[in-house]
């Protein structure tokens, strides 16, 4: 957490922002209060993410959302996509993402991690049958809560999806790791697969600290994924 900066807002809709939770290719994310003193993670939408087009997308995500309910699905509160700076209302998750876990604790054991996918695939069957995808499940995008795993990010996943062939380093470079072949390649008609092979990628990553490819950038990791005998002409080179 982090303190606001000047240039902060100070409200976003009904609540009144604490502090910054963190920031993504998306947008900034703030600790909200409601009213009654509920705590959610808001993030709000960076411009530049946005056009006429993704705004409508953005809109029909967030109205499919309110069907999304589960134990380690991070519940969806309040959006205003029609905003000049359109944001999404989450419940707060206290504990880290699993990306920052594993940087700081180290790997986890098999045992847990069978658990952890365990909780993660059922999370996502929750997602499927509210007939969406996640489109960006990574490290970064799974909270370790007291109470189990938490997939966040999911409401955002058609802008991340409409950036991820675009030249955002940062974005891309966290989305292409856990990226199958066919949206590496920038199909656009995608199913449920997407996820289940991110989640392999995300399982590998909590056991193994590497993710299933590598690169110098992320034109060279998504090249590896269309193709995977790239990586390995690559490491019998080596």
């Amino acid at each position: 957490m982090e303190p606001l900066r000047d240039d902060d807002p100070r409200t976003i809709g009904v609540y009144t922002l604490v502090c910054r939770l963190g920031a993504g290719g998306m947008g900034q994310v703030y600790l909200g209060e409601s009213p009654a003193g509920q705590l959610v993670a808001v993030k709000v939408i960076k411009p530049s993410v946005l056009d006429e087009d993704s705004r409508a997308r953005f809109l029909l995500e967030v109205d499919s959302l309110k069907t999304v309910y589960g134990p380690f699905i991070a519940s969806f509160v309040a959006a205003d996509a029609h905003a000049e700076r359109p944001w999404l209302a989450v419940e707060y998750v206290p504990g880290a993402d699993l990306l920052a876990h594993v940087a700081e604790h180290g790997v986890l054991p098999l045992v847990e991690s069978a658990s952890l996918g365990a909780l993660l695939a059922e999370g996502l069957g929750t997602v499927h049958e509210a007939g969406l995808l996640h489109r960006d499940l990574k490290p970064q995008n799974i909270l370790l809560a007291p109470t189990g795993p938490k997939v966040i990010d999911f409401g955002l996943a058609v802008l991340a999806e409409r950036r991820s062939t675009l030249t955002a380093t940062g974005v891309v470079v966290g989305s292409v790791l856990c990226m199958p072949p066919e949206q590496a390649r920038g199909e656009h008609e995608l199913d449920r697969p997407v996820d289940v092979y991110a989640l392999g990628a995300v399982l590998l990553y909590a056991t193994t600290g590497h993710y299933p490819y590598a690169g110098a950038s992320w034109q060279a990791v998504a090249l590896k994924i269309e193709d995977p005998a790239l990586a390995l002409v690559e490491l019998v080179v080596s």
